[in-house]
């Protein structure tokens, strides 16, 4: 759920992989592109390892991680690693041409990246950014083995040392990793006074979000993306603070997008939960906010059981309530305590912030944090931990 936040951050407003099967093009092409990009359209065929990879022919792309953490001391992190790919223009067709004279920092896409840290004892929120482009190694993805990187910032395999002639971080050689969640990767970035350091591993096979992977944002055509997550992802590593390093575990999320829409002419932005109980249920919900406040009815949203059986939810089977407010020193006021009832999975529970502030101050300005959860699952306690993302308010 980045749509409006990727279009504008993402290098427009500024200033490859190989293409999915022709019988999946056929079917998602539908009256053609935008700009030479395929548009999200119908369902497809999902295929993993080759789906954690980029997708060139869609306009835009992320890779996004959350988690919580605990140190062994006691500590409590929350982090955000989110990587976006942008297409500066559709690939050329049987593969990228080579142009006779054409200067080595040419590219048909560029990359920007996130980066967040949420210490709660400390009560500190830091953030960062990064931006580049697809060339001499600067930043990129693979689908085998699943990497992607902006600078030394990486989602999957580890950078292999650099050589003294090398630049930026070239592809690594294929383990023969596995497909869907069953693939170690390593998580690393840095901050402002904070490195971040994890091995992580799904638990659980990828869930296809919407209508089989299909998640429409609005009746617009092509305003949809192919979307699946992870909703449980352990990791283990090291966060190091001012210097000092502290052993840290946990629970993550990863979600994948790709597309080439955006919102509907009448969405100002979303509020979205990912939401991990301890009894191994997991919630994901967007609701879409039009600008006059009302929830557009393609909010959608997925629950899966302590068992991984999977449930799409739609937007009436949600309820969400907001109890509380949070003023941005930057301007803006966003929700900050929620209400959450699924009844159909027996869900209800109050959500709040483990942080009050954590607003990332890019461009738009957005608020993504660690929270917390408790109250009742079928008639029993439930509680657990998350991440929400609030964009549209702090414009």
């Amino acid at each position: 759920m980045r749509w409006r936040l990727l279009i504008c951050l993402g290098f427009s407003c500024c200033v490859a992989r190989a293409a999915a099967p022709v019988s999946d093009l056929d079917v998602i092409r539908g009256a053609g592109a935008t700009d030479g990009f395929v548009r999200a359209l119908a369902p497809r065929t999902f295929e993993f390892p080759r789906d954690h990879g980029p997708h060139p022919e869609f306009r835009h792309e992320w890779w996004y991680v959350t988690g919580n953490l605990d140190s062994t001391t006691g500590e409590r992190f929350g982090f955000e690693l989110t990587i976006f790919r942008v297409g500066l223009a559709p690939p050329v067709s049987g593969g990228a041409a080579v142009v006779a004279g054409a200067s080595a920092w040419r590219t048909r896409q560029v990359y920007a990246a996130h980066f967040a840290i949420t210490d709660v004892a400390r009560g500190e929120f830091k953030f960062a950014q990064k931006f580049s482009r697809d060339a001499l190694g600067l930043a990129g993805a693979q689908a085998e083995p699943f990497r992607v990187w902006l600078g030394d910032w990486v989602l999957g395999l580890p950078v292999p040392p650099a050589s003294p002639q090398s630049v930026g971080s070239p592809p690594v050689p294929s383990p023969g990793a596995g497909a869907g969640a069953a693939i170690p990767w390593t998580i690393h970035a840095q901050g402002e006074g904070y490195e971040l350091t994890l091995e992580a591993e799904g638990l659980g096979q990828p869930v296809l979000n919407g209508d089989h992977g299909l998640s429409r944002k609005s009746a617009e055509p092509g305003a949809a993306s192919y979307y699946y997550s992870i909703p449980r992802v352990a990791v283990h590593g090291k966060v190091v603070r001012a210097g000092v390093a502290s052993d840290v575990h946990g629970l993550a999320w990863l979600d994948r997008e790709w597309g080439s829409g955006s919102l509907g002419a009448k969405e100002q932005g979303w509020d979205w939960f990912a939401l991990q109980l301890q009894d191994g249920s997991a919630l994901m919900f967007y609701s879409l906010r039009n600008h006059d406040g009302t929830r557009d009815p393609n909010s959608a949203g997925t629950w899966v059981d302590p068992t991984g059986r999977v449930q799409s939810l739609a937007t009436d089977q949600v309820s969400i309530d907001v109890s509380d407010h949070w003023t941005s020193p930057r301007g803006g006021r966003y929700p900050s305590r929620w209400r959450v009832r699924v009844p159909v999975v027996g869900l209800d529970v109050e959500v709040h912030p483990a942080l009050a502030n954590q607003e990332l101050g890019t461009q738009p300005r957005y608020w993504e944090g660690a929270v917390d959860l408790h109250g009742v699952r079928d008639g029993h306690d439930a509680t657990g931990r998350g991440y929400v993302e609030l964009v549209g308010y702090g414009e």
